[in-house]
């Protein structure tokens, strides 16, 4: 069988070629929902191997064919390892559409299921879409690669934030706490952590900390605090010592800041902040960058909402609950939700890097506010599942214990993009049904396919 699937993009065909052979193109083009996992790139789309990590130990091997390596027009990959009664050739194609614009086309002969591959390469066609559409808009700001240091580089935003950056033609340098493994790799010892990590270093990003979640225990709490406060002013301290290299610092934060209830107060960078456990972590997390910003760094602290990626955080844990027909909001769903699609905070993180203008905290929420029953009533209709079980107050009480209940299941905040808003962000995904159908796979197909970003025959 052979399936074609087509889209115009709006970028010149030799930037689209150029997007596809460098690293962390295929990272960006795997769709979430699907149980595959990129285990090693192709180091070249003419003649390198991928490998890719199936369900139940299987792996399938890509290998890119010289035959059909013709830059900038295709590159091809087929199948090598043995996986029985299955057979793989994908043409990648680009097309001058225009002076601006490139047709891309996927020709694939395999016996896997059309119903399966139509909604992957819609997913892919759009991923690429909006990834040269905000790296245009980043070289608009920033027109010379940069060197990014990220510390986090493996957790669900790190790993999708060096890919965004890699395609875009930046250099990457990982953080890591254990031995290197390459020259694009530095050993950082959070406690003590060596000057020479920032030696060519353009941009400092720091997302590494313990995760919230699990219950709010004295010696779960002094984790989290430890792991955000202490190497945040450490990494801050070590970029005031260079001030006339490094551009920019920009750390993780959280609009946790603003405490977990503040009723139907609207909540802007401006919002003086709240109480209880995670405002006061987040406080600490915010104040420990002042080095760098003391000593004239532009330094950027992004307020990061409730991301929506079924590969981790709140849409895992609901996804299998709803598809079961078992969803409903937690409590009584009248709770503020500030929520992010993945990628547009990968977009916020983008622009923070390149744009100076921006500086200081950052709300990394949607525009489209909800509450906690809107949200339940948006993934059952993505799901296709009903949304009319709610979760009683005492469940997330049982699993986080009160004060974890309190700070992060039913925390109320209503949070906008103030920053963003006046600085005329672009969000890929404003509301949240278009974010959850694209990151599930859910996107609608009309009867007639014509208006559609991505054609399929």
């Amino acid at each position: 069988m052979s399936l074609t699937c087509s889209s115009v993009v709006n970028a010149r065909i030799g930037e689209v070629f150029a997007w596809h052979a460098r690293p962390g193109a295929i990272v960006r083009l795997m769709p979430p929902w699907q149980p595959v996992r990129v285990l090693r790139e192709a180091p070249s789309v003419r003649d390198g191997q991928a490998v890719l990590r199936l369900p139940g130990g299987l792996r399938w091997v890509a290998g890119h064919d010289p035959d059909g390596y013709d830059p900038p027009h295709q590159f091809t990959d087929t199948l090598l390892s043995p996986l029985p009664g299955l057979r793989w050739r994908h043409i990648h194609g680009f097309d001058a559409a225009g002076e601006e614009s490139t047709l891309v086309t996927d020709v694939v002969d395999t016996q896997v299921p059309a119903s399966l591959l139509c909604s992957m390469f819609a997913y892919r066609h759009r991923q690429l879409a909006g990834d040269l559409a905000a790296h245009s808009r980043a070289r608009a700001r920033c027109p010379e690669p940069l060197t990014v240091a990220v510390t986090g580089s493996s957790g669900l935003v790190g790993s999708a934030l060096t890919a965004l950056l890699t395609t875009g033609g930046h250099r990457v340098i990982r953080l890591v706490r254990r031995p290197p493994r390459g020259a694009g790799e530095r050993r950082w010892q959070p406690d003590d952590p060596d000057p020479a990590i920032l030696e060519g270093v353009d941009a400092l990003v720091h997302l590494a900390g313990a995760s919230i979640g699990g219950r709010f225990t004295a010696d779960r709490k002094k984790e989290i605090f430890r792991s955000r406060a202490g190497p945040t002013r450490g990494l801050a301290a070590l970029a005031a010592k260079r001030p006339a290299s490094l551009r920019v610092f920009v750390t993780a934060s959280a609009v946790g800041i603003y405490g977990p209830d503040r009723g139907d107060e609207v909540l802007t960078e401006h919002s003086e902040r709240g109480t209880g456990f995670l405002a006061d972590v987040v406080a600490a997390w915010e104040d420990a960058a002042a080095p760098a910003e003391a000593a004239g760094i532009r330094t950027v602290r992004v307020r990061t909402g409730i991301v929506q990626s079924p590969l981790g955080g709140m849409l895992a844990l609901m996804r299998p609950l709803f598809s079961a027909g078992l969803g409903g909001p937690l409590g009584d769903g009248s709770q503020w939700l500030p929520w992010i699609g993945l990628d547009d905070l990968l977009d916020i993180y983008l622009r923070s890097l390149t744009d100076p203008a921006i500086s200081g905290p950052v709300n990394a929420v949607a525009p489209g506010e909800l509450r906690g029953a809107d949200y339940a009533r948006v993934l059952g209709r993505v799901l296709g599942r009903p949304a009319s079980l709610p979760v009683p107050a005492a469940g997330p009480r049982l699993l986080l214990g009160a004060e974890g209940a309190r700070e992060i299941a039913l925390a109320s905040q209503r949070v906008r993009p103030a920053l963003l808003a006046a600085a005329s962000h672009s969000f890929r995904h404003p509301r949240l049904e278009s974010a959850l159908r694209h990151v599930l796979g859910r996107e609608p197909r009309p009867a007639n396919p014509e208006p559609l970003p991505s054609r399929m025959t």
